[in-house]
């Protein structure tokens, strides 16, 4: 046996090989969801610097909604696939742990058993002599067999950078996307050009890393494979083995591609049970990694006026006639006269009402926040309003007792259903660590005027350390209830019941 090319060193190799293709394809799917890619942060039509959409959209805001712009992706070629983002994103992050972990395995190994020395150079003649062998591969030949002990000078470069370069680099720029980090520690998202600015790089990172596998994967077979599969798959220098070790590899291609495949098959098979499956593996990973991050958006000073946004997407549009008459007639009024907001103890059967005036007296936070879609889409702006914590108390005094959660129904209707029955009132329930947090706030006001009709008025949602899908609009009644399983399709929310989402939308 080859003491270069041990069996944790073959074991490891293969495993990252079907994790990074679960990680591209389950991002692929994600990138499916919202086809543009912007620098600035309010994601502007007609700002994209890369769309994968032919469509053209409108400059106005409020009449086009980011599903509108959703594309349905093949299953053979993303994870799940056909306009399942939520689903995709449970992929995403399951895959990004296990790939984590996998190379952190391979990094300590690597390390401990001193093969390091082989990747990692250790004199600056590696850059002199990577560029000779660049030239020789421009020329359409290869370097001889020499040149590999067991890598060449540009392989070695190569690896160093993908190992310890890019890999980080892609690490780094997708926590930066995630609302509890970006919430917690603004100056951090602002570092890598804000959301927008994360979400460019991280794509451009993907790039870097599909291409290279591209290369990786063709330059095994293409330059002294009777040398690298025998490696590779035995670990052994038996040039002899090398016609069973190519049936070998490309039987292991082709397996891990049905494996891919079928993966996304599975899953669309039965949508809620593999919902159930990722969110129970998921969710302590989550919690652990971003569960302690409390938000600071009303103490930040990172993000100023000067960064707010000029323009805001949406999604979902205002209720219509047939949603909901009543919103429509309280509109019309000045003032939003007659508007009252329903703040309910299911549990105990008491309510009360609260007029658009009644909120304005209470209490006011003011802070300046990105708004982060789960699609993509982020704007920035100042809201104020009052905090839901303050809200309740006042409204109905101390927390009730059995009172688990904290559920925000709108008067608008969600966009579609998953099994396309009727359509329901849009809702999302809180958990109590959700609720306490000073950033959570029923809003009022954005940018010192009141609140656009579009973005939710009278009175809309905020809930800084998740996702937009938390952050109900048109507000129509707040309530204590005991558990989120009696409503709905009992996941905690329209977009956990219809889009399969994690009722934690921190990340």
């Amino acid at each position: 046996m080859d003491p270069d090319f041990p069996a944790w060193l073959r074991t490891t190799h293969l495993l990252n090989f079907v994790l990074i293709g679960m990680l591209l394809r389950s991002g692929w799917e994600i990138l499916a969801s919202l086809p543009r890619l912007w620098w600035s942060n309010d994601s502007a039509p007609g700002k994209e610097w890369l769309k994968f959409t032919r469509r053209e959209l409108p400059r106005e805001e409020g009449v086009y909604t980011s599903l509108m712009d959703e594309r349905s992706a093949h299953p053979v070629f993303t994870l799940p696939g056909k306009k399942n983002i939520g689903l995709g994103r449970h992929w995403h992050g399951l895959s990004a742990t296990l790939w984590l972990l996998n190379g952190l395995v391979y990094s300590v190994l690597l390390f401990a058993t001193g093969l390091w020395q082989r990747i990692i150079p250790t004199s600056w003649d590696v850059f002199p002599e990577a560029w000779e062998s660049l030239r020789v591969y421009f020329s359409f030949e290869a370097p001889g067999i020499e040149h590999f002990q067991p890598y060449d000078a540009l392989q070695m470069l190569a690896y160093t950078f993908v190992i310890f370069i890019l890999t980080p680099f892609l690490v780094l720029t997708g926590i930066a996307m995630a609302p509890a980090v970006r919430s917690r520690f603004p100056w951090y998202v602002k570092f890598w050009g804000g959301h927008q600015g994360a979400r460019s790089l991280h794509f451009i990172a993907m790039v870097l890393m599909t291409l290279f596998i591209i290369m990786h994967v063709g330059l095994v077979f293409l330059v002294h494979p009777e040398y690298n599969l025998p490696h590779m798959v035995f670990g052994v220098t038996d040039t002899s083995r090398y016609a069973q070790a190519f049936a070998v590899s490309i039987l292991t291609i082709v397996a891990v591609f049905a494996f891919w495949i079928a993966l996304s098959y599975l899953t669309l098979a039965d949508r809620p049970r593999s919902h159930r499956f990722l969110v129970g593996v998921t969710e302590p990973i989550r919690k652990l990694a971003f569960g302690w991050m409390k938000p600071r958006m009303s103490r930040q000073n990172t993000y100023t006026e000067k960064d707010i946004s000029e323009f805001h997407w949406t999604n979902g549009l205002p209720p219509t006639q047939d949603e909901s008459p009543e919103w429509l007639e309280y509109r019309d009024n000045d003032d939003w006269e007659g508007w009252r907001l329903e703040v309910r103890d299911n549990l105990n059967d008491r309510s009360v009402e609260l007029s658009l005036d009644d909120l304005r007296r209470l209490p006011k936070a003011e802070y300046i926040a990105i708004h982060t879609c789960m699609q993509g889409w982020s704007a920035t702006s100042k809201w104020a309003g009052v905090r839901l914590k303050d809200l309740l108390e006042h409204a109905l005094g101390p927390r009730p007792e059995g009172a688990n959660y904290v559920m925000v129904t709108s008067h608008g209707l969600a966009q579609e259903m998953v099994d396309h029955r009727p359509r329901e009132p849009f809702y999302a329930v809180l958990d109590m660590q959700m609720v306490q947090e000073e950033d959570t706030v029923l809003a009022y006001e954005r940018n010192g005027k009141p609140l656009e009709i579009h973005l939710g008025a009278p009175a809309r949602l905020r809930v800084e350390s998740n996702h937009g899908y938390k952050m109900v609009k048109w507000v129509k009644s707040i309530e204590w209830i005991d558990d989120y399983a009696k409503y709905g399709d009992g996941r905690g929310g329209t977009r956990e019941d219809g889009a399969m989402q994690a009722f934690n939308g921190r990340i």
